[in-house]
């Protein structure tokens, strides 16, 4: 329920009138592409579906950035948790809130469109979503490989314009990959870095190509990290090292497993951040119930680790933790993925 709840907000968010016009116009486009949501497996809710209030993410103290902790204000969208700093172009605003995060580690980030005073050349909106590469249902490693799946999994119905390729922004290399829909006469940019293991990503749909290039050129005013990068925004310096699988095997010397009143079966995607000293001081449940939360909250702050050190120096990790059965990848979804463009 917890997963339908999702998919069906996220629906919602990605909607925009341009595309509801064309559906009533040309027909239903295919069910893959477009703002197809980093879940392979999306499904539509079913109809006369109840929807309850499902899991959402909590942190274990308020001194540490997340990363659905981005706000718009004074016509910026900032991000401390990515260190991501983004003025809207002219004219434009936020209508939607997303969803919480889904236990895959999807992040609905933010969601830009034109403003009634907007004078430009079209109609359109601008995603800003995240995907955590430690949980996501791909075997995707970096941003460059989550977009080249999104392009192996892209319906034969929509037209590619643009195959992933490296292009420079705001002094910071992106993949960019643009296509669109025959049908519904939408086109689609998509532009995703990586930062902090985690592919951030805009996503720009508009009928008008004219009006997506004047976005793309107004993301040069935006910054980000130093070492943001489409295969590179690992962390370090003034963040932690972000290390994927770090709490096993003989990293860990101290394991305390959560004590779980309600057995619910639902994943529980954690980050935690280790200390110099091998103490974990930051606990952030992505997605849970709020007993499970603490459970798992209450449970990672007693962990110790092995130090983990850059060029003899001790440093903090950040690492991510399943708690419960992950989703399983689809086979196709096994398959390796196909270079980018330089």
């Amino acid at each position: 329920m917890r997963k339908k709840l999702f998919f069906c907000l996220l629906v919602i968010t990605f909607s925009i009138s341009e595309l509801a016009h064309a559906q009533a116009s040309a027909g239903n486009p295919p069910q893959q592409g477009g703002d197809f949501s980093n879940n392979p497996n999306a499904t539509k809710v079913p109809a006369n579906t109840i929807l309850v209030k499902g899991a959402v993410p909590s942190a274990s103290d308020s001194a540490i950035p997340l990363p659905e902790g981005g706000r718009i204000a004074q016509k910026v969208y900032t991000n401390p948790y990515f260190d991501l700093s983004y003025p809207l172009p002219p004219g434009w605003r936020q209508k939607y809130v997303g969803p919480p995060p889904s236990d895959s580690g999807y992040y609905v980030l933010a969601q830009i469109e034109p403003g009634k005073t907007f004078k430009g050349p079209g109609r359109g909106t601008i995603l800003i979503s995240a995907q955590d590469l430690f949980f996501g249902l791909t075997p995707s490693r970096t941003a460059s490989e989550l977009v080249q799946f999104k392009l192996a999994r892209l319906s034969a119905d929509y037209k590619v314009e643009q195959r992933p390729v490296k292009i420079r922004i705001a002094n910071h290399t992106f993949i960019r990959m643009d296509y669109m829909s025959p049908i519904a006469e939408l086109h689609w940019y998509t532009l995703a870095t990586e930062v902090r293991c985690h592919e951030v990503e805009f996503l720009l749909t508009s009928r008008n190509t004219a009006l997506l290039e004047s976005v793309v050129r107004s993301m040069d005013k935006m910054t980000l990290p130093q070492d943001a990068g489409p295969d590179a925004g690992k962390g370090g310096g003034q963040v932690p090292v972000c290390i994927k699988d770090y709490a096993t095997g003989d990293n860990v010397t101290q394991r305390v497993e959560p004590a779980f009143a309600v057995r619910q079966f639902n994943p529980i995607p954690a980050r935690i951040v280790i200390d110099k000293y091998g103490k974990v001081k930051h606990v952030h449940v992505i997605s849970a119930f709020p007993q499970q939360a603490k459970a798992v909250i209450d449970a990672l702050l007693q962990w110790e680790f092995r130090h983990y050190r850059v060029n003899g120096k001790a440093v903090e990790v950040e690492t991510g933790i399943m708690f419960g059965a992950a989703p399983e990848l689809p086979r196709k979804a096994r398959k390796g993925s196909p270079r980018v463009a330089d």
